[in-house]
Order: structure tokens, then C-alpha cells, then sequence
């Protein structure tokens, strides 16, 4: 018996080696990951070790002459199988036959083993038909099985030999877990770069993106003071919002806070926020003209904070855009603050943001992370916007459903590692 050992970077360059020096005929004893003998060795990436062994044919002297004639045309024939099967792939021949599907992509390893299975077995049929050539003719069935089989050969050769299943793999992967995150596709091919460059032994892909996400996503400290206005568009929770913050900044913070709705539009926001108002014992305004402004804002001025709610306008409603720009500049504000909810499609996301920027906000509170699952929208969002996230709130309790997040919180939302129920 023949033992030999081989260190090689993978199996497919395992099985290649040991197919040439041994033979079809070669098992494989065992495997394992080393490193490379040296002081190169301990700076290097592991390697795997293969052991293979071969018995050696009692009659194999008695055979020489012979198996070295047959090994010879065996070569030939299998480097011509080869060839073609690259012309094959490259477009230059075709098989008549019918194509079959390759349904399922197995390991490298599983791949590796049906090749040295599949060229076994051609090179079995193509001996079978040299030896019998003379005698009878190939039979309709076994032409179809050979092409059936170079067809299947053509798919795993196209991922095998040009040593691109992993990377593809990775790829392919990445791409589908963005897309389950709901990542903007405009985004999607910048992130996969970064982690392609940055991912390795010490970093895994998780925690690139981790990365990516605190990196580009801002994040605002900063309290609120002075004058506050909240813009967005309808459904968003504008009203609830302010609320929440007013009963913070009174309650919590212990400051004197004031509040005025230019919200007439819709239906009960004005009693909503009176009630409101009334709890908490803060002053209250109802604004119609721009003069009603002027007046609201003078009589609020010992106040340390005012928060202003506004109505909620379509953000493609350029004159609807422009009215709100008017009261917004009356109200000379220290603040702009664009309202968005978590739940918005990615597709309105950047239409929304665009059409609101004539209001030039300065800070954003994305609202309604309880009635979502998936927070890819939080990236796009930031991203989009490039400004930074004043708050978040997580639920319709006033005023404890609202907090300043963090970039880790964030992004361990993206991720899928937090969910709010």
C-alpha cells in the first residue's frame, strides 16, 4: 500500500493531487487543518493535511505494459473531455440534447466528490465505447446519458474550477440578508463592498455591519430648548410625539414648557392636545393666521421650551409645502424637527425627506418602531437624510414611549437583535 500526505489550501486542490499521483483507485485516510511547518508556518492561515492511501495490485507488474498504453489513451481522451467541456462553457459547442438543471448548489466538498465521480464514470463509458467500437454501435440511451452528464459537469465546472462558489456564495448571502433588512438597494452594493474588504478571521460579517450602521447612522444629544417645531407629513403621530416630549421636558426635566398646534385640519388634534395640556398644567395656543402666531409666541416667552405642532402636509403638495414654510419662519424657531414613521415604505422614504428639506430640519424623530419588525427603514432613514436622530418612541404611552437612542441601540435594531413587541 501506498501512503502519501499532502498539505493543500482546499479539498478540490486535494482531490486534483491525489487523483494525478495516485489514481482513480486512491481513499482518503483522514484530514485535518495545520499550519505550515517553519516560522512562515505560525503567520500564515491554516492549511488542510490530507492523507491518501492506494493498494498496490498483485498483478500490477504483470499489467504494466498494458495499463501504461490504456493510461496513455485514457489521458488523452480525458484531456479532450475536458477541453470540450470548456469550449462548452465558453459558448463555442453545444450539446443537442436537453439541458438538466443543476437544482441545488451543494458544499465545495459535495461538489468536489460528484466530479471525481462523474469523470470516473465518463471515463468508464468512453473506454466501454473504445473497447466495443468495433463490435456494436453505441446505444441511443448511453449517448444520452453522456450528454446528460456533460451537461451536469458544465454547471459544478463553472463554480468549481474557476474557484468562485465561495465568493458568490458570500455574496449572494449578503445580498438576501440586506434585503431581508430591508435595506435601500441604493445602499446595498456600497455596504457588501465595505464588508467584503473588512470582513477576516478576527472581524465576521455581523459585526462589519455593525459597523457600517453606527458609522453612518448620526445621533443627536443635544436637549431641547428655545422654540421646537415638529414637521411631517399626516400619520405619522406628530401630535402623540409632542406630547411625549412636553410631558418629558415638564415631569421629568422639570422645565416650563409651553405648546401651540397650527393643527386646525384635522379632526379632534386640537382637543387632543388641549387634554393634553390641561394634565400636564402647561399653557396652551391655538394658531390660525400668522398674526395668531406672533401673539401665541409673545405670550409663551418666559417659557424655556415651546413645542409647536403643525399640520400634517403631503410632502408632493409643493403650495401645501410652502403655507407650512410661512408659519415655520413666523414662528422663528431654534429648532426644525422632521417627524417620521418607521413604517414608511423605503420607496417614499426619499420623497418624503426631499420634499420636507424646503423646511430645513435640523434633527429627526422616527416614530412607530413598536408596529414594525424589521428596522432597515432607521439606515435608510439617516442615511437618506444625513442628519441626526433626536429621538425614537416605541410605543403610545405618554410620556414614557419616547428615548434618545443610541448608535448601538440603532443598530442592534437594524440587525434584528432587538424587537420591540
Amino acid at each position: 500500500m501506498v501512503i502519501k500526505k499532502y498539505l493543500v489550501k482546499n479539498m478540490n486542490e486535494g482531490l486534483t493531487r491525489i487523483r494525478y499521483e495516485l489514481g482513480k483507485d486512491a481513499i482518503i485516510i483522514s484530514q485535518r487543518k495545520v499550519r505550515k511547518p517553519g516560522l512562515k508556518g505560525l503567520f500564515s492561515k491554516k492549511v488542510i493535511e490530507v492523507t491518501a492511501a492506494v493498494e498496490n495490485s498483485p498483478n500490477q507488474e504483470k499489467n504494466n505494459f498494458n495499463e501504461d498504453k490504456s493510461h496513455y489513451d485514457r489521458d488523452e481522451e480525458f484531456k479532450n473531455s475536458l477541453e470540450s467541456i470548456k469550449k462548452m462553457m465558453q459558448g463555442e459547442m453545444s450539446v443537442s440534447s436537453e439541458t438538466v438543471k443543476v437544482k441545488e448548489i451543494e458544499k465545495p466538498e459535495t461538489l468536489t466528490s460528484k466530479i471525481f465521480e462523474h469523470n470516473s464514470n465518463r471515463e468508464k463509458e468512453v473506454n466501454k465505447v473504445n473497447i466495443e467500437e468495433e463490435d456494436k454501435k453505441v446505444e441511443d440511451s448511453n449517448i444520452e446519458a453522456i450528454h446528460k452528464e456533460v451537461s451536469e459537469l458544465k454547471n459544478l465546472f463553472n463554480r468549481v474550477i474557476e474557484g468562485t462558489s465561495y465568493q458568490e456564495n458570500s455574496n449572494d448571502y449578503l445580498k438576501e440578508k440586506l434585503k431581508k433588512l430591508e435595506i435601500d438597494e441604493e445602499f446595498q452594493a456600497e455596504i457588501m463592498k465595505i464588508v467584503k474588504e473588512n470582513c477576516n478571521e478576527s472581524k465576521d460579517e455581523t459585526e462589519v455591519l455593525r459597523d457600517v450602521f453606527e458609522k453612518d447612522i448620526l445621533v443627536s444629544r443635544q436637549g431641547l430648548s428655545g422654540r421646537v417645531v415638529l414637521v411631517g407629513p399626516t400619520g405619522v403621530g406628530k401630535t402623540t410625539t409632542i406630547a411625549k416630549l412636553a410631558g418629558r421636558l415638564a415631569l421629568v426635566e422639570k422645565k416650563k414648557v409651553g405648546l401651540i398646534t397650527v393643527d386646525t385640519y384635522r379632526i379632534g388634534a386640537v382637543e387632543q392636545l388641549k387634554t393634553y395640556a390641561e394634565i400636564m398644567n402647561i399653557p396652551f395656543e391655538v394658531v390660525i393666521t400668522m398674526k395668531e402666531m406672533e401673539e401665541a409666541i409673545e405670550n409663551m416667552k418666559d417659557c424655556e421650551v415651546v413645542l409647536i405642532d403643525t399640520t400634517g402636509r403631503s410632502s408632493k403638495n409643493a403650495m401645501q409645502i410652502s403655507e407650512l414654510r410661512a408659519f415655520v419662519q413666523k414662528a422663528h424657531p431654534d429648532h426644525v424637527n422632521m417627524v417620521i414613521s418607521a413604517t414608511t415604505k423605503n420607496s417614499d422614504i426619499k420623497s418624503i425627506l426631499k420634499g420636507y428639506a424646503e423646511l430645513q430640519y435640523d434633527n429627526i424623530i422616527i416614530t412607530k418602531l413598536d408596529e414594525t419588525s424589521v428596522y432597515g427603514s432607521l439606515y435608510n432613514i439617516a442615511k437618506i437624510s444625513n442628519r441626526p436622530v433626536n429621538f425614537i418612541t416605541i410605543g403610545q404611552n405618554v410620556p414614557d414611549d419616547i428615548k434618545v437612542p443610541t448608535k448601538e441601540e440603532i443598530a442592534s435594531f437594524i440587525l434584528g437583535e432587538e424587537i420591540l413587541c
